[in-house]
């Protein structure tokens, strides 16, 4: 959260070359520290071939196939959410982000997410999960289903505000605050809960390789939103979704996504594998 609220503001008042020194020494520290730690940790020698062979076998590559049909749901959850460091600073640009007597600066506005993450996830542990259990089995399929729909109405927000500064409107910065809000509460239903399921339907001799296989879908994410960029631009420096349709063509896929998401899910096959 620091870095998020520090770094823009180097970047702003000293400059690039300071404002990438600084994290990028902070990241040598970091790795020296943990360099000197080396001896306390567990080494777990690699599995080599027989990891190879497993990796191969049938069951195996049948509960990655069964996974990798529940990433490519999340991989689009991830094209929405990394707009927060992209399309959604270009649109705090244009906003007022005057709040408590501050002039905040769009790149700033990062910061909501990791503050929000500290404060909602005890939330949802002790006391909005344990409130949902009372009316359905709150399945870690099911807390990916309402992340998905939640993640529609965040980015509904952002939608509306474009639309807003089209007209010539200035709404205010508490708006896309209001969207952060709604978009971390999904991460934490999406992003927390895939990685534990994940988990749970890993081999044992898998699990860091699954974990691995999951990061995959915040790559492909990112690769499908640069797609999605390249694709509408045309050559006079035009977009073919620009302003609000472009907001609205990500929230409209999230809600396609979200749907289809349903249906599957509510197939597929659990297996507790600790």
């Amino acid at each position: 959260m620091s870095s998020d609220l520090i770094i823009p503001w180097l970047l702003n008042h000293s400059g690039p070359a300071i404002a990438f020194a600084v994290p990028g020494l902070l990241m040598l520290l970091a790795t020296f520290l943990l360099w000197l730690g080396r001896h306390h940790y567990i080494h777990k020698p690699p599995s080599g071939v027989h990891f190879i062979k497993e990796m191969c076998s049938q069951l195996v590559l049948t509960r990655l196939a069964k996974l990798a049909c529940i990433y490519v749901f999340i991989a689009v959850f991830w094209s929405l959410f990394d707009q927060t460091g992209s399309s959604w600073i270009v649109q705090a640009q244009k906003m007022d982000r005057l709040l408590w007597g501050i002039e905040f600066l769009p790149s700033q506005i990062q910061a909501a997410n990791p503050l929000l993450i500290m404060l909602l996830v005890p939330l949802f542990t002790y006391l909005i999960y344990p409130w949902l259990n009372r009316w359905l089995v709150l399945t870690a399929l099911r807390k990916m289903q309402l992340g998905l729909f939640i993640t529609v109405i965040a980015f509904s927000i952002p939608s509306v505000v474009q639309m807003q500064l089209d007209a010539g409107l200035t709404p205010s910065i508490l708006w896309q605050l209001l969207a952060y809000l709604l978009l971390t509460s999904a991460e934490i239903m999406v992003s927390i809960t895939c990685l534990e399921f994940s988990y749970t339907q890993a081999p044992t001799t898998m699990k860091s390789f699954v974990m691995a296989f999951y990061f995959l879908s915040v790559a492909l994410g990112n690769l499908f939103t640069s797609a999605v960029n390249f694709f509408i631009h045309n050559n006079d420096g035009s977009s073919k979704l620009a302003g609000a349709h472009y907001f609205w063509f990500f929230t409209g896929l999230m809600l396609i996504t979200a749907l289809l998401f349903l249906y599957v899910s509510q197939r597929y096959q659990e297996t507790d594998l600790d």
